[in-house]
């Protein structure tokens, strides 16, 4: 019928992407995909860095040593002398062997005081057992169980993004103060 258009229509002429992003809430780039391996995991969590531009939100069980890789260390470190306004924020259900398996980023946090949060969940938030990773408000890798491997990321998915920040702000309220980065065994 003229003038009704279908909610996945776009018009031929050359600027497509403001109306994509109407229809849809995403650009037109916006990509997802599911993945099963922790290594591959690990892989998409170091590319995603270097394209962030603010913030970094991160929810797991406890850190892993890639947490503690120099390649990644670097990468942060970068991030964060970008700019002063740039975070790292994490949050853990268990924070208790973080010194020891990542003294790395422990030095990080430190040197960005400023920048870097580490908190662990509360009793009410122990429940949830999907890691994540979100790079601004645009990016994310997304474990569905922290015990199985299946993962999916979004590149420029603003919508699957959206739903992780909701989620991290829901389990950050229900965390623990930042923990001292100078602390003897964090």
């Amino acid at each position: 019928m003229p003038g009704t258009a279908p909610a996945t229509w776009r018009p031929a002429e050359a600027d497509t992407g403001s109306l994509h992003m109407e229809l849809t809430g995403n650009p037109p780039n916006a990509e997802y995909r599911r993945f099963e391996g922790n290594r591959e995991y690990e892989d998409v969590i170091d590319r995603m860095i270097p394209l962030t531009q603010r913030i970094i939100r991160v929810f797991d069980r406890t850190l892993n040593r890639a947490w503690n890789g120099s390649a990644r260390i670097e990468l942060l470190h970068q991030f964060l002398l970008a700019d002063r306004t740039n975070r790292l924020l994490i949050v853990l259900h268990d924070t208790r062997q973080i010194g020891i398996a990542c003294p790395r980023l422990i030095g990080l946090a430190q040197q960005f005081s400023h920048a870097c949060s580490i908190r662990e969940t509360l009793r009410a938030a122990k429940h949830v057992q999907d890691p994540f990773v979100i790079s601004d408000g645009s990016h994310y890798v997304h474990r569905f169980h922290y015990d199985h491997l299946r993962a999916a990321q979004g590149t420029h998915d603003v919508i699957g993004a959206q739903q992780l920040i909701e989620r991290f702000a829901e389990i950050g309220e229900c965390a623990g103060p930042p923990l001292a980065a100078n602390v003897t065994g964090l």
